[in-house]
């Protein structure tokens, strides 16, 4: 038997109209503590760009036309995941994070959906980094 309140929001949905707005990006934010370690993580190790606004209690980094925003408490949970997918080499890029000394949560996964490993960032926000499976490749989330 369905509850009174999840009938009532499938009946809302039904009825809603698509919003007259244009969506132009989804951009995570990222709770931290120390804003100059994060800046050294996203900034120096990872290569993304800082706005020329940002302070130490907000700031935004971007890469590729992709970006994050970082809030000195406030905004975001500790611990969130972010995905970044991305076109390159998984393990090429694995080898140069563990040589550059960035801790990396969980080595390269060929899963059905994508080839990907996890980062921590210096406040324990998960980064999985994903790229296209490897079709020739057992995938770790089918049984073989």
């Amino acid at each position: 038997m369905r509850k009174p309140h999840l009938l009532a929001m499938e009946t809302q949905r039904i009825n809603h109209q698509k919003l007259p707005i244009r969506i132009e990006n989804i951009v995570p934010i990222l709770s931290v503590k120390d804003m100059q370690a994060s800046r050294a993580f996203y900034v120096d190790l990872l290569g993304f760009e800082e706005a020329p606004w940002g302070t130490d209690q907000f700031t935004h980094f971007s890469r590729d036309q992709a970006g994050l925003y970082l809030c000195q408490g406030g905004q975001g949970h500790p611990g969130t995941w972010i995905w970044i997918g991305f076109d390159g080499d998984m393990l090429a890029l694995f080898k140069q994070l563990q040589a550059q000394g960035i801790p990396v949560r969980q080595g390269p996964v060929n899963y059905s959906w994508a080839l990907e490993m996890q980062l921590e960032d210096p406040d324990g926000n998960v980064i999985r980094l994903g790229t296209d499976p490897n079709e020739h490749e057992p995938f770790m989330d089918q049984p073989q």
